[in-house]
């Protein structure tokens, strides 16, 4: 195993943890926030900093891949707690979260893949493949009318990414969602 591969000590961890944290908060606020703010504001040193993050593109694209991976792994968790349906209308709140997350690191992620040479965006396969398992569970269940793809779905839903991100969203983002669920829910086998 390569020390690159190593699980991090816990107290590393927590650093790293805390850093994302911050800097979500931060260059949502503002993308042009110094390094060496969201350092202090994370209660790290420089170096504990940098070698987590070697530069901004870095810590940019690990928050937007962090983000995406913690609603990613959120479907499985609903599926173990809630009916199918359920869950998926609880994720759907969790995905507009990550909506607006999103929408507020904007400048930041177009910062960090725009320059010649940077890194590309991650794509969206685990959030896909967490909507797959969603719309399949409450399809078997017979909870949402059937062959409702995932594009469909996302598809349904592509208002979020509409809303105001430094508004009052989420009043709008509920309606909206309670909207598209109640149409995956109509002819759904289950239902009357």
């Amino acid at each position: 195993m390569h020390k690159k591969d190593a699980p991090l000590r816990s107290d590393a961890q927590r650093n790293r943890e805390r850093i994302l944290q911050v800097a979500l908060t931060e260059l949502t606020r503002c993308a042009d926030t110094p390094l060496s703010v969201i350092a202090r504001k994370a209660g790290v040193g420089q170096g504990t900093f940098y070698r987590n993050f070697p530069n901004r593109e870095a810590l940019v694209l690990e928050i937007y891949r962090h983000e995406m991976q913690q609603v990613a792994d959120h479907a499985a968790h609903l599926l173990e707690t809630c009916e199918p349906d359920r869950a998926l209308r609880a994720w759907m709140d969790r995905l507009a979260r990550f909506a607006m997350t999103k929408a507020g690191l904007a400048d930041a992620i177009r910062q960090a893949t725009s320059a010649p040479g940077s890194p590309a965006k991650p794509g969206h396969t685990p959030v896909t493949d967490a909507a797959e398992l969603l719309l399949r569970s409450a399809e078997r269940a017979g909870a949402i009318r059937p062959g409702v793809t995932v594009e469909d779905f996302f598809l349904a839903i592509a208002g979020l990414w509409q809303l105001d991100p430094d508004g009052d969203w989420q009043p709008q983002a509920a309606r909206l969602l309670d909207l598209v669920m109640d149409g995956l829910r109509t002819k759904a086998p289950g239902r009357p």
